[in-house]
């Protein structure tokens, strides 16, 4: 039986194949956060303020809901799942950033792009996070890219029926620069503790979250400016007010 690529990906990114990194080579770190294209408005998010504070209710109730109402959701909520997936607690320097969800190294090396479908104040559109100044930039609002973006996800229709759906990035040598090709692991792994905070922090505001791991890697890269090898769609997240049956 021959190898497949999921195999052969654990056996090539094993610690005892580490060998020495970028860092360990004096090379220079590369930024905390991904550079940002020119133009579109800064939007300031307001505090995130505080969401429910029994974790085993919103343990017990977290679920993956497909089935979203028409209801928009406030800036101010946004704003406080934003802060519960990447939330910046303190920038070390310039060599790390201590955030919301666990890292390997603490290298965060995961960008977030935002489908507005529903978000009071803001206008419909693709946005990315700047974690960094806890703000929103404006990254596509023309016409159709919602639709653009379903398509890329296989057609889920609750990918422009949500009031937001997360896109989650890798940004590859900010944690290979450490790790090497073993990096390439925790950038999934990081992207799992990511979503998982969604989940638990949009229940504890009332909103249902969906997980999608199926899409065309490809097609959603290109619409989001990535170059597929240093920086590449690694998951997505539907969020919005949960809708009758969602059960």
């Amino acid at each position: 039986m021959s190898t497949g690529i999921g195999e052969e990906f654990i056996k090539r990114t094993k610690y005892q194949y580490m060998g020495p990194s970028d860092q360990q080579s004096m090379m220079p770190q590369p930024s905390l956060e991904a550079p940002f294209e020119e133009g579109g408005e800064w939007i300031h998010l307001p505090d995130p303020g505080e969401g429910a504070p029994d974790l085993k209710e919103m343990i017990d109730n977290r679920t993956s809901v497909r089935n979203y109402a028409d209801d928009p959701i406030s800036l101010q909520d946004l704003s406080y799942l934003l802060w519960c997936t990447q939330g910046v607690k303190e920038v070390v320097g310039t060599q790390a950033t201590l955030r919301t969800v666990p890292s390997a190294g603490a290298r965060h090396a995961i960008e977030t792009y935002l489908l507005i479908n529903r978000v009071l104040g803001l206008p419909a559109g693709l946005y990315r996070y700047r974690s960094l100044e806890h703000r929103l930039q404006e990254f596509t609002l023309y016409e159709g890219i919602a639709e653009m973006i379903q398509e890329a996800g296989l057609k889920q229709r609750h990918i422009t029926e949500s009031a937001v759906t997360f896109i989650w990035a890798a940004a590859v040598y900010r944690m290979t620069w450490r790790y090497g090709e073993r990096g390439y692991r925790y950038l999934f792994l990081d992207a799992g503790h990511i979503c998982q905070n969604l989940y638990l922090s949009a229940e504890s505001l009332g909103y249902g979250v969906c997980a999608i791991a199926a899409f065309d890697d490809d097609r959603m890269n290109e619409l989001l400016h990535l170059d597929g090898k240093e920086a590449f769609v690694l998951y997505l997240a539907t969020c919005g007010v949960k809708g009758r049956g969602f059960e």
